[in-house]
């Protein structure tokens, strides 16, 4: 995350925000996979996945307690690969953490893998 007035998120940010799946009057934790600078809309649209405190759905990727770089959420939680989303910036409410790289490319390749 940039230390600008209006800060830009980064791969591997953790960003609590509306979750469109049930309405703007509800949020949740999001992990930014993509803005890179140059491309359109960089800084104020983000692809990301849903992360989640549900256990019993396979598939998930746990997020182990040395993959938190800064900050972390209230609960366990867990990356849903195919919970991927495009997010405006005006849809996030604050950041919450930063995860390690190598948590983030798992991520990233089991969406790919999703996607297939």
């Amino acid at each position: 995350m940039t230390d600008e007035e209006t800060p830009i998120f980064d791969r591997g940010d953790v960003v609590y925000g509306d979750d469109p799946f049930k309405g703007d009057k509800h949020a949740r934790p999001w992990l930014i996979l993509s803005n890179h600078e140059g491309r359109p809309f960089h800084g104020d649209q983000y692809v990301a996945l849903t992360l989640t405190s549900k256990s019993w759905m396979d598939g998930l990727i746990d997020i182990p307690g040395e993959s938190w770089l800064h900050g972390g959420t209230p609960d366990e939680s867990r990356i849903v690969p195919w919970g991927v989303q495009s997010i405006d910036h005006e849809d996030i409410d604050f950041w919450q953490g930063r995860l390690a790289d190598g948590i983030v490319d798992n991520a990233t390749t089991a969406l790919v893998s999703e996607l297939r």
